[in-house]
């Protein structure tokens, strides 16, 4: 999930090793020997016969530069190079406490990559002629859709996939306390507010959109959305490491560096590995690994995942704002970015989640990059973070290749 809002970290008070008590301080320590670029283990990369040396050295300096420059505890990046050769790289520390080393394509919470995962489910179910794209909400949840403004009788299915339907985001109406929340608890604070604009009248990012496509799916369906994703898309994209966490789970599964956050420059720096992502859902809530996210945009644009006339209006793209990068385009819940090498782009979605933030992409010659750190950084961190995405996509570039 990519917006400020996100940024809230609502601790439940629990005790215990890396969490809030008192581990914060000693956290805190650490971090600021960190971005002092002191007791950093040398960054290292997994061998592979793929990427070039030149692409690597790009990667490399890119993940430490983050670390040694921007401050961030830990950086991760996968490489494809389109033949499905893939490279691993890391830097830093995957535990500022204790120094330990960061797992190699370490799992992490993947924010609003999940979207494009949500998506993906909802035009399989077009489809199958189970869902209209250009069909309103009311059709598939009566009546619940409704408030100061709004109406699931007007809003479309593409509206909420493109975020063009005017439903206010619920993120800044959360409590401060982390708990598990219900997907109805969710919207009934997006529906006490009033539209941003009429559906269709406007753009503008807000998760409330994913958490009805989510509640969508369930009721289109009959099962719950965390099962149509592992079989629709998981499966079938043949990832890993990749799953939406059960209620009550609150720490990855898998080896996984840790996450951390800062409320403000100067505030405590508190572990922020192990809490409920319930409220994220449909709009946030997967785990995955930067290879995993890798592979799942190659699938898509692949057409493993859709039929061509549905990938065709993924792809179908509006001007998108913030939190995007300049010249990014929204399709449904798959995003456009133009690339440094002339004509070219980049496909992917990107993510912020408490205590980790990811940056990808994926060409149309397959191409995949995804970058990830270990907190979720200020807007100069996250356009080193594109940055590097950009380099690495364009260093093996063709004239007329995408």
């Amino acid at each position: 999930m990519r917006e400020q809002a996100e940024q809230r970290f609502r601790p439940s008070g629990r005790q215990g090793k890396g969490r809030y008590g008192v581990a914060t301080r000693a956290v805190a320590v650490a971090v600021g020997v960190l971005a002092a670029g002191a007791a950093v283990p040398p960054a290292t990369a997994a061998p592979s016969a793929a990427p070039s040396a030149a692409r690597h050295g790009t990667v490399q300096q890119g993940l430490d530069a983050l670390v040694r420059s921007d401050g961030v505890p830990a950086a991760l990046a996968s490489v494809t190079d389109g033949k499905d050769h893939t490279r691993t790289y890391t830097a830093g520390v995957g535990d500022i406490a204790t120094g330990a080393k960061v797992p190699r394509d370490g799992q992490l919470r993947v924010g609003s990559n999940t979207k494009a995962f949500t998506a993906v489910v909802v035009l399989q179910l077009v489809a199958e002629g189970k869902v209209r794209l250009d069909g309103h909400v009311d059709t598939y949840l009566p009546g619940l859709v409704h408030g100061d403004g709004i109406d699931g009788g007007r809003v479309t299915v593409r509206q909420l996939l493109q975020h063009t339907s005017g439903l206010p985001d619920y993120i800044p109406y959360l409590s401060e306390d982390i708990r598990y929340y219900e997907p109805r608890d969710l919207l009934d604070l997006a529906l006490r507010q009033k539209a941003d604009f009429a559906p269709g009248e406007g753009w503008k990012y807000s998760n409330t959109n994913y958490l009805v496509a989510g509640l969508l799916v369930q009721r289109v369906t009959g099962r719950p959305l965390a099962v149509e994703i592992d079989r629709r898309v998981v499966r079938r994209a043949g990832l890993r490491h990749t799953y939406f966490p059960a209620p009550g789970e609150l720490r990855p599964r898998e080896r996984h560096p840790r996450g951390y956050h800062q409320a403000s420059a100067g505030a405590p720096v508190v572990d922020a590995t192990e809490w409920d992502p319930s409220w994220a859902w449909a709009a946030g809530q997967l785990v995955s690994t930067n290879s995993d996210l890798n592979r799942f945009y190659s699938a898509l644009l692949r057409g493993r995942l859709l039929p061509k006339p549905q990938l065709d209006q993924m792809r179908t793209t509006v001007s998108a704002g913030r939190p995007f990068a300049d010249g990014a385009r929204y399709g449904l819940g798959l995003v456009s970015t133009p690339l440094s090498c002339a004509g070219q782009l980049s496909w992917g979605h990107g993510g912020s989640m408490t205590g980790y933030e990811t940056r990808g992409g994926v060409t149309e010659g397959g191409r995949a990059v995804n970058v990830a750190v270990t907190t979720q950084p200020g807007e100069a961190t996250q356009k080193h973070m594109e940055e590097l995405v950009d380099k690495v996509l364009c260093s093996t570039a063709r004239p007329g290749k995408g």
